[in-house]
């Protein structure tokens, strides 16, 4: 039996529900896409290139990665989490790909979690970041508890994750964002890394990253609808039937991916863009960057891996550079630049 001291908190409960379903259930959104699969490459039957020369390379918050590529935050403070963010670390080192944890709350509940979260050791270089619920700031957090968890993880930027959906329907939601943008700014203001706004799944729009980043936000991840559903998830794991009625109603709410990365680059054409939210494959990814986005950011994808083995992850690290360098390579772009600029993305009516 546990005791006071070694019985799960709620929010350590909530994780070990969280990795399960994610591995176990399906998640996806049913109706509602990534919108990439409207966009399409134009081929090109002779690329006049030597494959092997394209360059992948990019620089993101001042660190150089090998390709554009994030694996994005996901888990933490359980056990098999600590495995998984291992395996996953040991694949961003290898690769050179960037990497965020799960939301770290826990840490500041639970010290004696943080080993599931501290992966800076087994990657010393990677660009690594660190995360937390934008919505905790109303809730006794803030530039203390921040600083705390970069600390543990030496990240090298702040994620501050936005999920009001995912709070509405979750049992034990925080669903207090009143003055929140006035509570980002200061922290943004106070903190010695850069500060990125994250949503969970249900879309950044054009509208709100220009709110975000006047509050001071350094980069933006726009986490798209077309994934992986977080309403479906809390209302998978509710007890009551009001809650899961609430995430079968909206499990296929949010704004497409796609829309999103056009929608914020049209405010904001310099600001640091990390694209997620529904991306599959390299092609996908291909996709989200030449509509604009700096990185591409993948995430169920890269846990089903790891929850398998670091060999699978590696493996698909590999699978998805070797993509994203074919769609360069077949569309006659020898870099990330040519990608962006070259016009060989167009959208299907």
């Amino acid at each position: 039996m546990n005791s006071p001291l070694t019985s799960p908190s709620q929010t350590e409960t909530r994780k070990a529900d969280h990795l399960r379903i994610c591995l176990e259930e399906d998640v996806q959104f049913r109706e509602t896409t990534s919108g990439l699969e409207r966009y399409r490459f134009e081929h090109c039957c002779l690329p006049e290139l030597d494959r092997t020369e394209i360059d992948l390379t990019s620089t993101f918050l001042g660190k150089k990665l090998a390709v554009p590529l994030l694996i994005s935050s996901m888990t933490g403070g359980t056990q098999l989490a600590q495995t998984i963010n291992y395996r996953l670390a040991d694949v961003a080192r290898e690769y050179k790909l960037a990497m965020g944890v799960g939301s770290q709350r826990i840490v500041v509940e639970k010290p004696q979690l943080a080993a599931t979260f501290a992966v800076r050791r087994r990657a010393p270089d990677i660009l690594l970041f660190a995360n937390i619920g934008a919505v905790q700031l109303n809730y006794n957090y803030g530039l203390e508890e921040c600083q705390k968890i970069i600390d543990i993880l030496e990240a090298d930027a702040l994620i501050l994750h936005l999920n009001p959906l995912q709070e509405c329907v979750q049992t034990e939601g925080d669903t207090n964002f009143k003055g929140l943008l006035d509570k980002i700014a200061k922290l943004c203001d106070r903190l010695p890394v850069p500060v990125i706004a994250k949503e969970v799944g249900n879309g950044i729009s054009g509208k709100m990253a220009k709110k975000l980043l006047a509050a001071g936000v350094g980069a933006i991840d726009i986490a798209g609808a077309g994934g992986t559903s977080w309403a479906k998830i809390e209302g998978e794991r509710a007890k009551d039937g009001k809650q899961r009625r609430l995430g079968a109603t909206f499990a296929d709410w949010g704004i497409p991916t796609a829309e999103c990365i056009v929608s914020t680059r049209a405010v904001a054409p310099d600001v640091p863009l990390i694209a997620s939210g529904g991306l599959q494959n390299g092609l996908d990814a291909a996709k989200a960057l030449a509509l604009g986005a700096d990185i591409a950011g993948l995430a169920r994808p890269f846990l089903q891996a790891a929850a398998e083995s670091e060999s699978a992850a590696a493996l698909l690290a590999e699978a998805l550079i070797a993509e994203i360098a074919t769609v360069m390579f077949c569309t006659g772009c020898a870099n990330l630049d040519e990608l962006k600029q070259s016009g060989v993305l167009e959208r299907l009516r």
